[in-house]
């Protein structure tokens, strides 16, 4: 019986997590909190924005009644932003955050991080990227120099894994197959890892360190 494999799904995703300036001191909870809830923090920075870049920043809000409020509340102290990564990071941490208005959090989502850290409907603690496109751009406006690979999906994807991973892994489960053994996913971690062909090469020269 032929048996049908899955189509291929590269899973990993990346959005941008803000801690707003009234609750910097509780960075390290936070960030205990975003790692046991299996993000990766690809970057961070503390700075302080300006209201001018508040603005660019949320020129999505522009207009609305609430907006000098928003800039001057975003541009009242230092922020800690944040690249987080891990499967469907920007649901997952939307999720996390709880609705936007705090006061609406503590009643509906009171173990949220809105509910717990905010404080009103303006200053809700944490911010999270709405969507994929907002994520780029969110992203680019507080890490200028870091690039933003799009993620590579269906076709891309597909020749993606057959390019790079396919031709060794079925080299390993041709392998397996041969060997049988007990445990064969040890076994095939073990022989993956063994022949790795993008393993680092050791250079065994000595390396001259620059004078501090």
């Amino acid at each position: 019986m032929e048996l049908s494999m899955p189509p291929p799904q590269i899973y990993v995703e990346k959005t941008l997590a803000i801690i707003k300036p009234d609750i910097v001191d509780k960075e390290e909870e936070i960030q205990d909190i975003i790692l046991r809830s299996g993000f990766t923090i690809v970057q961070r920075r503390k700075l302080r924005l300006s209201p001018e870049h508040c603005s660019n920043f949320y020129v999505e809000q522009y207009g609305k009644m609430f907006f000098p409020n928003l800039t001057a509340y975003m541009s009242s102290g230092p922020l800690v932003a944040m690249i987080l990564a891990r499967f469907k990071a920007i649901s997952y941490w939307k999720e996390l955050l709880g609705p936007s208005n705090s006061l609406v959090a503590k009643e509906t989502h009171p173990d949220s991080l809105r509910a717990i850290y905010g404080t009103d409907e303006l200053r809700n603690a944490l911010h999270g990227s709405n969507d994929f496109a907002a994520a780029e751009r969110e992203m680019r406006f507080m890490f200028p120099a870091v690039i933003v690979e799009p993620i590579p999906v269906g076709q891309a994807a597909k020749d993606y894994l057959n390019v790079h991973v396919m031709p060794t892994l079925l080299k390993g489960l041709s392998e397996l197959c041969k060997q049988k053994p007990a445990d064969p996913f040890i076994w095939l971690a073990d022989w993956l890892l063994k022949n790795n062909p993008n393993k680092p090469k050791l250079c065994h020269h000595p390396v001259a360190e620059e004078p501090y």
